[in-house]
């Protein structure tokens, strides 16, 4: 489903899958939006006329899908349960499958073979990739797994980059793209990770907390990160700095699997297993419908 960043206004809704959205992404110019499946399949959609441009195969239910942040990207990279991280090109036309060769059952019965895509890393994997980001440099590719860690590729050589083992199963994982400086957040256990954006591996600082963090996005300006969490139905906003708890918002009445902030930094959306989306405007300036 499509709606606006602003007044949370519905656009239109793409149909076509069978199964659960795990994941949904936007390409930088939002001209494309790629979903990943439990249907065991992922698709490319055109955001002006909702039409699925392009059904992507594969053999289990994919969990992460990622553009690179170029306007409309022609490669399209995607994990989940069959561990294998993928890259798709778009422009050939063996990736253009038709809506209609999706898998019509998920339930242990023989799945269509998967589309040709580039595995990087075969075997490396140990654990469901959970989290594909494409880096600001557009060699490095990103994956955070079950088996509790971070992989930073370089997809030139189709090897691990660098690796980081996390503490805890990870959540979300984020490329700040609002600031100047970007930075990666991971959510893990009771800790949230920042590493650097543009140098693979470099830990900036981690933030132990008392909480549980599914989720968590870093305003870099404001010195300020927002978690939400499996265990409770609070939003909470904490000092980058000191680790201090700023705030706490209440509102969803289920765990809070998902945070992001708007492009210009002015808002941020958490996603919630209650089956809503909620906006909360981030500071104390006027912001569209918010005074």
């Amino acid at each position: 489903m499509l709606r606006d960043g602003v007044t949370g206004d519905w656009i239109g809704t793409f149909i076509g899958h069978k199964g659960a959205v795990w994941q949904a992404r936007l390409s930088s110019d939002a001209s494309f939006a790629a979903t990943g499946s439990a249907d065991f399949s992922a698709k490319i959609w055109d955001t002006h006329t909702g039409e699925c441009l392009h059904t992507l195969t594969h053999a289990h239910i994919v969990r992460a899908v990622a553009f690179p942040s170029q306007p409309r990207p022609q490669l399209v990279a995607t994990g989940g349960f069959e561990k294998k991280l993928r890259i798709f090109d778009l422009s050939r036309s063996s990736a253009n499958n038709s809506a209609s060769s999706s898998p019509t059952s998920v339930d242990g019965n023989s799945p269509p073979s998967p589309t040709p895509g580039i595995e990087i890393g075969p075997g490396v994997h140990g654990g469901n990739i959970k989290s594909v980001i494409w880096s600001t440099n557009l060699n490095i590719l990103i994956t955070a797994a079950d088996d509790k860690f971070v992989r930073w590729w370089d997809i030139r050589s189709r090897s691990v980059a660098a690796m980081y083992e996390l503490e805890g199963m990870p959540g979300t994982c984020e490329l700040d793209s609002i600031s100047s400086n970007p930075s990666l957040s991971v959510a893990a256990g009771k800790s949230a990770y920042f590493f650097s954006g543009t140098q693979p591996g470099q830990l900036l600082k981690k933030i132990t907390t008392s909480k549980d963090i599914a989720a968590v996005a870093l305003h870099a300006e404001s010195r300020k990160l927002v978690t939400g969490g499996g265990g409770d139905t609070w939003v909470r906003v904490y000092d980058f700095d000191d680790g201090s708890e700023l705030e706490v918002h209440k509102g969803h009445h289920g765990p809070i699997w998902t945070v992001s902030f708007s492009p210009d930094g002015k808002l941020y959306a958490t996603g919630s297993e209650d089956g809503t989306v909620k906006l909360w405007k981030f500071g104390s300036d006027p912001y569209g419908l918010w005074r």
